[in-house]
């Protein structure tokens, strides 16, 4: 059974004490920034983005929102969360932002869903070699009627290039380690130089497992749900 056609919509990020040292060791995570296991759409979220050659970790609502909008409900409605590589430099929503203002957005894994034949059942997906790891990212800033001002950021996916039937045919874009800084440096705005840095991931090397259907539910946050369903 294949993969149910959606966007990344779920991702976990738990290991918030290793942000720190992994993205960005002269600054410290925000406060208020705590553990999740089912991060959705127009939450606040940790990004990583380079500012004067030094990586800092700011707070962004996960989904670009139009200016003039009134709220974030255009997040969900245009699903401006995700974007696909192949159009991202075509679209106005996007082309600036993958020129000159791209992020990384931490994570331990994220979620897709699978069709059965009664059902669409969630899998835990992540790097098997990348306990926490970095999704290719892009952002850019919202004015809300209050005259305040939020960071927005929308995650990158690309095709799998797989038939495999066990991985989605589209993931979110798993920045490399040694791509990172390169991905991070505003000055590098050739199209050819950043194509090359959005690879779809190897599949050989992702952990999928299915887990149980509490993922489902926004209101679920728990550790338990990257946990291997158990048929009861």
């Amino acid at each position: 059974m294949p993969y149910t056609i959606s966007m990344s919509s779920r991702y976990a990020l738990y290991e918030i004490n290793k942000l720190h040292d992994r993205f960005a060791p002269k600054f410290d995570v925000p406060k208020g920034v705590k553990p999740h296991y089912n991060i959705s759409p127009a939450q606040s979220v940790p990004v990583i983005i380079n500012k004067d050659g030094i990586n800092q970790i700011k707070l962004m609502k996960w989904g670009f929102i139009p200016k003039g909008a009134k709220d974030t409900n255009s997040i969900f409605r245009y699903k401006t969360f995700n974007v696909r590589s192949e159009i991202i430099f075509n679209k106005s929503t996007w082309a600036e932002s993958i020129r000159t203002r791209r992020c990384l957005i931490p994570a331990n894994g994220f979620y897709e869903w699978k069709k059965s034949a009664t059902n669409k059942d969630p899998y835990y997906i992540r790097p098997t070699d990348q306990p926490l790891f970095a999704i290719a990212g892009i952002y850019s800033t919202w004015t809300d009627p209050n005259g305040v001002d939020w960071g927005m950021c929308s995650m990158i996916t690309i095709d799998s290039e797989t038939d495999d039937d066990m991985t989605p045919s589209r993931l979110p874009i798993v920045i490399d380690s040694a791509d990172e800084a390169n991905w991070l440096n505003p000055d590098i705005t050739d199209i050819n130089l950043i194509y090359k840095t959005m690879r779809p991931y190897n599949p050989n090397q992702l952990t999928i497992i299915r887990v149980g259907e509490g993922v489902n539910s926004i209101k679920i946050d728990k550790p338990e749900l990257i946990e291997r369903y158990t048929r009861k």
